[in-house]
């Protein structure tokens, strides 16, 4: 039976949410993942290596919680003949997947698992698709705390009628009058995916879930398909919106862009998931790495470190237990994430993959988070003037603070100027305290002539 607390009526922006007990999901996730750093080649040392490293470098004390594996954990080519479940590759993990996730819950630590909504998953081992009960009680049993849920190896049956927008990349201007201008498949005016194959296949393992005695976390790896920003947060507590995430700037870039029309539907216990975190991978520099990490935190997407923490180097690091940001992404009293103020570059809503929004701004406990990205190859001067900042007042002076160096600034009548390194963010903290207010301010709305499905 379904636990009829699981579903409920929640606050805007969603009319429902996917609502867990003891507040689980209610905030973005802090974690770590194996596929960006090991792909396939995973064994149970690589997860106890991440969780000893979570413990020694302070990323437990920071919040940073789950430990997931992805996936190829299970033996490839059969389910146990007799119960039915996916089996774990001993090889890869001697104790079974329950003896890990003991080890990482002996840290106090939470471990998570993957699967996918077809038949195989994206590197062919077995999937979920009609199995979610027994694979469901399987994880329950073995400790499992938060479910990854991929979009791999879905039969013909289960595909949608109609298919997402596509639009052309090089074309800036594919949005117009609520219409993409290169489809194909494109779905019919008013069609509702809440009622499409994909979202079926999610809720079945949402409901799956929620019949067992634990608290599983459920995200969803729907790559942004079937409109998940409509119905993903009444099935799970994050739902991808892109499909995956390189460890190169322009595939950042191309995510941030897609993700800040998209903001709108996060708050408490339901998040857009920009994909997992690429700092300390591949050829990112600091400061690509400093935009990727607060403009992740910013949007509140789960934020989950994809890189070997054993031989992170320590400026990397710091950037992952950057204090202010967290706190912005872990604010327990302001659920929803920053969101772009002017565009910079662009005009305003402009779909741009090369140059997305690059002023933002947020409410949090601490006050006003802004930030200031660059999208050119060389130094830039930006300006955060106070009279475009919502919920700051046009000639105000306020106490600033610069979150990656702690350093307070001090008082700043009218606004703060800065240089900022090519393709780094700068990110300030604009507090009460210099005698002007701070008030709320309300979320853009996305202009109906932007349509993202």
């Amino acid at each position: 039976m379904v636990r009829t607390s699981a579903l409920l009526l929640a606050s805007a922006p969603a009319a429902l949410a996917l609502v867990l007990p003891d507040g689980v999901g209610k905030l973005p996730a802090l974690g770590w993942n194996s596929w960006n750093a090991f792909a396939c080649d995973i064994n149970e040392e690589k997860f106890l290596t991440a969780a000893n490293k979570f413990v020694e470098l302070g990323f437990k004390d920071a919040g940073y919680e789950y430990v997931n594996i992805d996936d190829c954990w299970s033996i490839k080519d059969h389910r146990d003949n007799v119960t039915g479940r996916i089996i774990p590759d001993t090889a890869k993990f001697p104790d079974g997947i329950n003896g890990t996730a003991a080890k990482i819950h002996d840290l106090g630590l939470k471990i998570g698992i993957y699967s996918s909504a077809g038949t195989e998953t994206c590197a062919g081992y077995p999937a979920s698709l009609e199995h979610e009960e027994v694979d469901a009680a399987a994880w329950a049993e073995w400790g499992i705390d938060y479910l990854k849920y991929d979009n791999c190896g879905v039969p013909e049956s289960w595909v949608d009628e109609c298919k997402f927008c596509v639009p052309d990349r090089t074309n800036v201007n594919v949005y117009v009058n609520g219409t993409c201008t290169n489809t194909t498949g494109l779905c019919p005016e008013g069609y509702d995916f809440h009622k499409s194959k994909t979202a079926e296949r999610y809720n079945r393992m949402r409901d799956a879930l929620a019949a067992q005695d634990r608290v599983i976390q459920y995200s969803l790896c729907v790559w942004g398909q079937a409109d998940a920003s409509a119905w993903g947060n009444e099935t799970g507590n994050s739902w991808r919106m892109s499909g995956d995430i390189t460890a190169d700037w322009a595939r950042i870039l191309e995510i941030l862009n897609e993700n800040s029309f998209l903001l709108n539907s996060v708050d408490f216990w339901g998040h857009s998931d920009a994909d997992m975190l690429e700092v300390g991978n591949g050829n990112l520099t600091l400061a690509e790495s400093r935009s990727h990490f607060a403009l992740w935190a910013a949007m509140k997407s789960p934020l989950l470190i994809g890189t070997a923490l054993d031989t992170l180097a320590a400026d990397f690091v710091d950037v992952l237990l950057n204090k202010h940001l967290l706190v912005f992404h872990q604010d327990a009293v302001f659920g929803a994430p920053a969101q772009p103020y002017k565009w910079g570059t662009n005009p305003d809503w402009t779909f741009d993959q090369y140059r997305p929004a690059e002023y933002w701004a947020g409410d949090s406990v601490e006050g006003t988070l802004v930030l200031l990205l660059n999208t050119d190859n060389a130094t830039a001067t930006k300006e955060a003037s106070w009279d475009e900042v919502p919920g700051l007042q046009a000639a105000g002076e306020y106490d600033v603070v610069d979150v990656w160096s702690g350093e307070d600034l001090g008082c700043k009548k009218d606004g703060v100027t800065v240089d900022i390194e090519a393709h780094d963010t700068a990110v300030f903290l604009v507090k009460e305290g210099c005698g002007s207010e701070i008030k709320k301010w309300a979320r853009q709305a996305r202009p109906v002539d932007v349509w993202m499905l």
